[in-house]
């Protein structure tokens, strides 16, 4: 008897190995699959070096930058020369400088906001569809009354109410973008929760936290890795313009909003352009490169995506291809 059990025993290890080495196996194809689907997005992947040399730039700001942000170097609003590649604000101030510095908030702002929401989003939007019945439709029902109001205004009504600055900034920011996060998530849980395999969990008596956040979670990752791209472009444009009303971040602190902020006069619009081309070529250079990145993602995870996306387009024109 004993050495029956021995082999029992060691042909459960086996299986159990076996099916943890096929189970590692198909995650790392897929992933292989998503990186492949992606890299066909030319435009993504020279988006995405983008992102990263500047994100890069903006974290190395203090050994890049020639000098201090608040510094005042030269002269009022000087012209671009050589030793200062941008020029200089009203008081004196490297623009260039100034500009590194200024990534490094607009980037940090656009991405704690966008790990607020997400958070947010990702518990009501778990706990909607798991549960379902009046927790679902009490969830809901605040998730579409939020939704209701419109956004700008309510962002604009927030900045007012509290102090401007970057962390008041980050949480209104983070407290407004949740709710399509939840419904994506909600929707993902509604189709999740009928599968065999968590039905299973459910009957092995499995704890509600292990199946929301180790059984359904990990399978709606991708899309909201996905939406996660567009509340962070999303969230840097709020801040630009809340830091270009004055709303947002205050000076002597730079950002790409408040560093556009001179280009209201007239006077810097047309004879100084570089106060301001520089910042408003950076924000939209960073944002359309997100968005790039983010379709790509969006098509790596479902090629069949309503609207086709980039693999479904390169499709159809093989299709017309064939049919000539």
């Amino acid at each position: 008897m004993p050495p029956q059990t021995h082999l029992f025993s060691t042909s459960k290890e086996g299986r159990t190995v076996e099916k943890q080495k096929t189970k590692s196996a198909a995650g790392e194809s897929y992933s292989r699959l998503m990186w492949k689907r992606f890299c066909q997005h030319r435009v993504a992947v020279v988006s995405l070096a983008v992102v990263a040399l500047l994100t890069a730039a903006a974290v190395l700001a203090p050994l890049i930058a020639p000098y201090s942000p608040e510094a005042m170097v030269g002269k009022f609003s000087a012209a671009p020369t050589g030793q200062f590649l941008l020029g200089t604000d009203q008081i004196g101030r490297d623009v260039f400088s100034r500009m590194l510095y200024a990534m490094r908030v607009s980037l940090l702002v656009g991405a704690m906001a966008t790990v607020i929401s997400t958070a947010i989003g990702v518990i009501l939007g778990l706990i909607s569809g798991y549960f379902g019945g009046a927790v679902d439709m009490v969830i809901m029902r605040f998730t579409d009354m939020v939704m209701s109001f419109p956004y700008i205004l309510l962002v604009l009504v927030a900045a007012a109410i509290f102090k401007p600055g970057m962390w008041n900034i980050i949480w209104i920011l983070g407290l407004v973008d949740w709710p399509g996060v939840a419904r994506l998530v909600r929707g993902s849980t509604l189709s999740l929760r009928e599968t065999n395999f968590v039905k299973s969990s459910i009957v092995a008596g499995m704890p509600r936290r292990h199946i929301l956040f180790s059984e359904i979670l990990p399978n709606t990752v991708a899309p909201i890795l996905v939406y996660a791209t567009s509340v962070l472009a999303l969230s840097m444009l709020d801040e630009a313009a809340l830091s270009f009303l004055g709303m947002g971040v205050q000076p002597p602190d730079a950002s790409l909003g408040n560093m556009l902020n001179g280009a209201q006069s007239l006077t810097v619009l047309t004879s100084k352009p570089w106060l301001w081309v520089p910042p408003g070529v950076m924000i939209i250079v960073l944002v359309t490169a997100i968005n790039f990145v983010g379709d790509a993602l969006r098509d790596a995870v479902d090629p069949t995506a309503a609207g086709g996306g980039h693999f479904a387009l390169k499709k159809k024109k093989a299709l017309r291809k064939a049919e000539s």
